[in-house]
């Protein structure tokens, strides 16, 4: 397989799950202080990857919480933010200009903060309550589930939290055996849509950040292709009438709560578009992870499958990911 690297991934996914003890202890401290409610706050794809853990919360917790993008909460504010708050950021890099300028406010107000970076010694973890360095290392959404998903338990909310952390160990190997079961569907959809003008992406629920993500992160910054995301629900308002039997219809189909929302999407792509696609979150195989949890996990899941499409791309259209016209190219 293309730049695949199964014993790599396993042991890197080992050192990202070595900061589980690390993680528990910032969210029992921040819960035995006091918790009002949770922003989620970063920019572009930082901010699509905590969606999923806005999502968990609003929908699992009695906690109010937020979703924000770095730039907004700076120019805008919130009436609901006091000093019992919790503000929760991330950033790749640990330097970008929004999110860090965030935390230096949330500093100025004493509101804590707990950041999520991937390198040592950043301004973002200087600037913050408590800072996270995971290296890099994936599935990257491992620090997220060991810190809300504790919040949640001690919140007598998540009282299956140990065994799903304990089963989040196996996690990367699953991951890799998703990679391996898509990877030649992955291929075929790189080499049919390579140059395609316009596609049209689609996700709810818990795959709405990873349809977002993707869809601007990926094939809009990294591969220069025009995309429109849209979540389930809201294709039926608008975008659906941009569909034709020539324009692509990518689906990320959730085994959720907000499946039957995806079903409709691919009932109506299946009838008027002949370029439908869908993932299915059913259809990978989690021989580690418990059925009641695979929706917890699909974001995660999902990216194993969705690399597998990027790293095609980049190979086919000998255009590397890391190729940038603007973004820290010039000044904007």
């Amino acid at each position: 397989m293309l730049k695949f690297d199964a014993e790599k991934f396993v042991t890197e996914g080992k050192k990202a799950y070595s900061l589980r003890a690390d993680i528990e202890q910032i969210a029992l401290k921040v819960q035995k202080e006091g918790i009002s409610n949770i922003f989620f706050t970063a920019s572009g794809g930082s901010n699509a990857v905590m969606q999923p853990f806005n999502y968990w919360m609003e929908s699992k917790s009695s906690i109010p919480s937020y979703l924000l993008t770095a730039a907004d909460f700076l120019a805008v504010g919130s009436k609901k933010l006091n000093k019992n708050s919790i503000v929760i950021l991330l950033s790749k890099s640990g330097d970008t200009k929004e999110t860090v300028a965030l935390a230096e406010k949330m500093e100025q107000l004493g509101v804590r903060t707990i950041s999520i970076v991937n390198k040592d010694n950043t301004p973002l973890a200087q600037h913050s309550t408590y800072a996270v360095n995971t290296f890099g290392y994936h599935p990257q959404e491992l620090a997220f589930y060991f810190l809300i998903g504790k919040i949640m338990q001690v919140n007598n909310e998540f009282n299956d939290y140990e065994k799903f952390a304990n089963e989040l160990k196996s996690l990367p190997e699953d991951m890799n055996v998703v990679a391996q079961e898509v990877d030649s569907k992955a291929k075929e959809f790189a080499e049919k849509y390579q140059n395609v003008d316009y596609q049209i992406w689609v996700g709810s629920g818990d795959l709405w950040g990873t349809t977002y993500s993707y869809s601007m992160c990926v094939l809009e910054e990294s591969q220069w292709l025009r995309t429109k995301s849209v979540s389930s629900p809201e294709f039926f308002h608008g975008t659906f009438e941009l569909v034709d039997k020539d324009v692509p219809v990518v689906l990320l189909e959730s085994e959720g709560a907000t499946r039957p929302l995806d079903e409709r999407v691919a009932n109506f792509a299946t009838k008027y578009t002949d370029q439908f696609t869908k993932f299915d979150m059913k259809e990978f195989t989690l021989p580690h992870i418990s059925a009641k949890f695979r929706p917890i996990v699909e974001p995660s899941v999902m990216w194993a499958a969705l690399r597998r499409v990027s790293l095609h791309l980049e190979n086919i259209r000998n255009h590397p990911l890391t190729k940038r016209r603007y973004y820290r190219v010039v000044d904007y």
